[in-house]
């Protein structure tokens, strides 16, 4: 079954995109939507797949999180063909993928279970599952995961804290009890019944992480050691309904789900400033959710969050140039 929370998180996202200008007018459909010959410009996924989050292996293989039943898809970016990895499993969630290169591993975010689940990229066993959050004791959302590399975080967009999964030698997993709940400390405001924190990245150095807070569309500078965070100053802009994120350089790539785009951001030096660009759509979109880089092009999932899930729900990943 589809997260219960998933729909009111979506209604949560519309009213904050309606009552905020967008940041930049949009391009113009298709604009972006070049591609080099040999990659698909559209990755079909099963019908009722609930898809979510989205991360990319080795070589040419991506990998698709279902947030219905914690499924994942693992495909080839070249021919768009793949098939279900991970079995769906009952209580579980994949509402965001993270790639573990050292470890060959995925760390995947459990949504409202409070859990994180780290499988093995080549078979799909799995390797662990943590319970970063309890549901009983409140609502909880974990909606995104980073891996750098010596921790992988992840965001809760219910509650004011980031998580920190430290890694041992050699990339080793860690005990459950090692696990580090941060508040969120400096500028970060949290807005009761959320959603706050949505999408995660980490600066190329790892000095920094960048969050974005859902309800507001504030994205912050986070101190990986402490949480404490600073407001990027968008110049009067804002983000508001952002999901998904991607960092390449210092170029930000943030999905508005029910916006229908992509906004594209230069960031300073020190992530301090940014400055809106352009934003980036597609005939294609469908309430997009989440966003993975490859090559020069741009994979974002189309999760239909404004539909019923049912089996036959079509989803599917577009592939934008960048």
């Amino acid at each position: 079954m589809r997260t219960p929370i998933i729909p009111f998180l979506v209604l949560a996202l519309t009213s904050v995109a309606c009552s905020h200008d967008a940041p930049s007018p949009l391009s113009p459909v298709g604009a972006s939507m070049s591609a080099a010959v040999s990659f698909p410009d559209v990755i079909s996924l099963p019908n009722g797949f609930g898809a979510d989050g989205i991360a990319f292996g080795s070589g040419n293989t991506v990998y698709v999180g279902s947030n219905a039943a914690g499924a994942i898809w693992r495909g080839d970016a070249r021919t768009g063909a793949g098939d279900v990895f991970v079995p769906p499993h009952s209580g579980r969630a994949a509402c965001a993928i993270a790639f573990d290169r050292q470890g060959n591993r995925l760390f995947v975010a459990g949504s409202a279970t409070g859990q994180a689940y780290v499988y093995d990229a080549g078979t799909g066993a799995t390797l662990d599952v943590y319970q970063l959050a309890d549901p009983v004791a409140g609502p909880t959302l974990i909606l995104d995961a980073v891996v750098l590399r010596d921790a992988v975080y992840f965001t809760d967009a219910l509650r004011p804290v980031l998580y920190r999964m430290p890694l041992g030698p050699n990339g080793a997993l860690p005990s459950h009890t090692a696990i580090q709940v941060l508040p969120y400390s400096g500028d970060f405001k949290f807005v009761p019944g959320g959603p706050n924190t949505t999408g995660i990245v980490a600066t190329a150095d790892e000095h920094s992480l960048v969050v974005i807070n859902a309800s507001t569309g504030t994205l912050y500078r986070v101190d990986p050691s402490t949480a404490q965070t600073m407001a990027i100053d968008l110049g009067g802009a804002s983000m508001p309904a952002g999901d998904g994120l991607a960092l390449v350089g210092h170029t930000l790539y943030v999905v508005q789900i029910p916006l229908n785009h992509v906004s594209v951001l230069r960031l300073d030096a020190d992530v301090s400033t940014g400055t809106v660009e352009q934003t980036l759509t597609s005939a294609l979109f469908d309430f997009p959710s989440k966003i993975a880089t490859f090559g020069d092009g741009l994979y974002v999932v189309n999760a239909r969050f404004e539909v019923p899930a049912g089996p036959s729900v079509t989803y599917e990943v577009v592939r934008l140039s960048r």
